[in-house]
């Protein structure tokens, strides 16, 4: 696999371009940017429906330089399966507008609603069907479009509109589904783990993700403004927080041998060579207000405590794999 460059890519022109209505401080314009620069060549994205489909493309204008397809909220892998299924037809009958690109960069991008819970069946079924797409997972950890109702992917004790932080019950009782160990589960050729607060590190996992052959899958940390609750301008901080306390550490997993290879990159390496240097959750909690309910009126040690407990065993079980 060919490595970007970073004069490679700050060559390239957004093909998402400005103008959209994302909130200020949104990270999926940033996200998708970034991984836009990293394309070959030809190139298709199918969004569904959500935060970024809504505010890229408000009729009658769009926000997108490149070829563009809205599809429903649950089958955006199915939607990248029949694009990729018909543009290998047209090569191998040598006719139609695809027919002459010897590559395709097929991109499909869903939020943490259409991923984790909507869109898990067609995403299992391309995968499994082996694809040649790559699948760029948005998680704000929300419902965000429609009102931040909780999701598969919430965080155990964040606070949604559907499960709210009351006297009784602290916010989401259940933890954030394991998507990216579903994914791998499915042997597919590369998995990687994405933070807009290291760019390069992005625009680097999302080429080799084209790269590979058959599906990949992309997961971005991605902070919301509005559903998370904090000023616009701490987007890049709260995202790097995320990663620097381990619960959302930086790793690519790709099959070699018929094994998955999981390696560690960026913040997350260099926090193996110095545990010491490892953040105390409570500081990536604090900054947020879907969790204020764990410092005030009174502190909820129990559940802070509980919460740094399921991070530091996700992040052995982690370092175990990596060996």
């Amino acid at each position: 696999m060919s490595d970007l460059t970073f004069r490679e890519a700050a060559k390239k022109p957004d093909a998402l371009a400005q103008g959209h209505r994302l909130c200020p401080g949104c990270d999926e314009s940033i996200i998708v940017r970034l991984i836009l620069k990293a394309i070959r060549g030809p190139t298709i994205v199918t969004s569904a429906t959500g935060c970024l489909e809504v505010a890229t493309t408000i009729f009658p204008y769009t926000s997108w330089n490149l070829p563009w397809i809205h599809t429903a909220f649950e089958n955006v892998a199915a939607n990248a399966s029949g694009i990729e299924a018909a543009w290998r037809a047209m090569r191998r009958k040598g006719r139609g507008p695809l027919a002459r690109y010897e590559t395709l960069d097929i991109i499909a991008i869903a939020g943490d609603g259409g991923t984790y819970d909507i869109g898990l069946q067609a995403l299992s079924g391309a995968l499994e069907r082996g694809h040649d797409f790559t699948y760029v997972l948005l998680d704000n950890e929300a419902y965000m479009n429609t009102g931040i109702q909780r999701s598969g992917g919430t965080p155990f004790a964040a606070s949604t509109t559907t499960s709210p932080a009351g006297s009784v019950i602290p916010g989401k009782r259940e933890w954030k589904k394991p998507i990216d160990e579903i994914v791998i589960a499915h042997e597919i050729p590369y998995v990687a783990m994405i933070n807009s607060a290291w760019p390069m590190d992005v625009m680097r996992k999302a080429r080799r993700a084209f790269e590979a052959e058959g599906p990949a899958f992309l997961h971005a940390i991605v902070p919301c403004t509005r559903g998370w609750r904090y000023p616009a301008e701490k987007t890049i901080e709260i995202s790097r927080l995320a990663s620097q306390t381990c619960l959302f550490p930086l790793y690519e997993c790709s099959l070699e041998e018929g094994r998955p290879v999981y390696k560690l990159s960026v913040a997350s390496a260099a926090i193996a060579r110095r545990p010491e240097s490892k953040k105390p959750v409570e500081e990536y909690l604090k900054l947020q207000g879907r969790f204020r309910h764990l410092f005030r009126p009174e502190r909820r040690d129990d559940l802070i405590e509980s919460i740094q407990s399921g991070v530091d065993r996700r992040w052995q079980m982690l370092l175990e794999k990596v060996g």
